[in-house]
């Protein structure tokens, strides 16, 4: 038995999220799908986290046990001839039996894109989010360098989070400013259901004065979602990296 690792990059547009469900048309059935194909297994595979329906991924981890004798590093080419033009696995390896792609994971990074031109750019409009208004920035930034540590983020993740704890650590949070658009990325040990959405959300109406950075520390304290900004929209939204002990 192999326990096979692939790193998964798609655009999660048409899909249903990452995660199986009943109403289907997800990353993962697709994926099994294809490793079902191919090695006539019943595969279930174990994705590092879960994203949204809408939500993108440039280095989504899965792992998964297999009696094939495909060798590892082939599985990527075996894969992509079964893949659709907007899911490509990257990379395949053998690890150890003891990896876990979820369990196993240290750090996460997310990337949350503004677009802030004055009209919309309609040829990323599925990777960003418009913003016709300015936005404050050095605030947001301020916003941002308030959530960094080890904190209870309950204002900070949906009402539907079954997480027993909603203790994270975040490591850093910057802005990246420049070119039209702002971009917020976000590195931490985990994230709650929603987490960097409702981050990114509260970072906006920070820019647009609606909320102030100086609010942040309280805002964590209370652990009230109702707290905290909107939501923002999926499509904004990239997993960029999952990072593993060597």
């Amino acid at each position: 038995m192999k326990n096979i690792r692939m790193i998964v990059s798609y655009d999660g547009t048409s899909y249903n999220g990452f995660q199986t469900q009943p109403s289907g048309n997800t990353i993962q059935d697709v994926l099994e799908s294809a490793i079902r194909a191919l090695s006539n297994e019943d595969i279930r595979i174990i994705g590092s986290g879960r994203t949204d329906a809408g939500v993108h991924a440039r280095g989504q981890v899965i792992n998964f046990q297999t009696n094939s004798r495909i060798p590892a590093e082939r599985w990527t080419y075996a894969i992509n001839a079964r893949m659709p033009e907007d899911i490509v696995v990257i990379h395949s390896d053998e690890v150890p039996p003891e990896f876990h792609s979820r369990h196993s994971a240290k750090r996460k990074t997310y990337q949350y894109t503004i677009d802030t031109n004055q009209y919309p750019d309609v040829f990323h409009r599925r990777y960003r989010v418009h913003h016709y208004a300015p936005l404050h920035v050095p605030a947001m930034r301020e916003a941002l360098n308030a959530l960094v540590g080890e904190h209870d983020y309950t204002s900070f993740a949906s009402p539907q989070s079954t997480q027993p704890s909603h203790v994270r650590t975040i490591y850093e949070a910057r802005l990246a400013d420049g070119d039209g658009r702002l971009d917020i990325f976000v590195t931490g040990n985990g994230f709650l259901y929603n987490m960097v959405r409702i981050i990114a959300g509260t970072a906006i109406w920070v820019g647009e004065g609606k909320m102030k950075a100086q609010d942040i520390p309280s805002i964590l304290v209370q652990k009230d979602r109702t707290k905290a900004g909107p939501t923002a929209p999926p499509q904004g939204l990239t997993l960029l990296q999952v990072e593993y002990p060597e």
